[in-house]
């Protein structure tokens, strides 16, 4: 059976951003990793994300990510095992915890945002910087176009169902 080569410029829009999205994915993931991160996966920056400006409850991280409490939780726990998060009691409510970025979390992150740093660059060095700032203006564009800015900017991205 003969394959038939496609040609992405006749690929639809949504086919390409996942397509890009899928291989930036993969090339910051495997970055992570080699930088001695090598049990994350990407759902873990979700989570990752909830922390960055503040301690959220595992109750506030769930409903941010759009998921149950027990998957929050489950993902916290796991987090916590490998050291990237501790829950330590809320101040305001002796009943609650609140979890936080361990100093190995905020290292994971810094090595998260080093590898999408390089990408950016080797896309630079492959099509010019006025391109990718053109390019990095349309993807905000169909940001906005798809209605998911305002969860960007507040940093909560609901979890992909086939990440939970």
């Amino acid at each position: 059976m003969k394959t038939e080569h496609l040609d992405p410029n006749g690929l639809d829009i949504a086919t390409l951003v996942m397509l890009t999205g899928a291989a930036a994915r993969e090339i910051v993931t495997d970055r992570v990793h080699k930088a001695g991160f090598d049990d994350v996966r990407p759902a873990h920056g979700y989570v990752f994300q909830c922390l960055i400006d503040g301690q959220p409850t595992i109750s506030e991280i769930a409903r941010t990510l759009g998921m149950t409490q027990q998957g929050a939780s489950k993902l916290v726990v796991d987090l916590e095992k490998r050291g990237y998060v501790s829950r330590v009691p809320d101040p305001s409510d002796s009943r609650a915890r609140t979890v936080e970025l361990t100093e190995r979390g905020r290292q994971c992150i810094d090595a998260a945002r080093s590898a999408r740093a390089d990408l950016d660059a080797a896309l630079v060095r492959a099509i010019g910087a006025e391109d990718v700032g053109r390019l990095a203006g349309l993807l905000a564009s169909l940001i906005e176009v798809l209605g998911v800015n305002a969860s960007i900017a507040g940093r909560s991205v609901k979890l992909p169902e086939w990440e939970r």
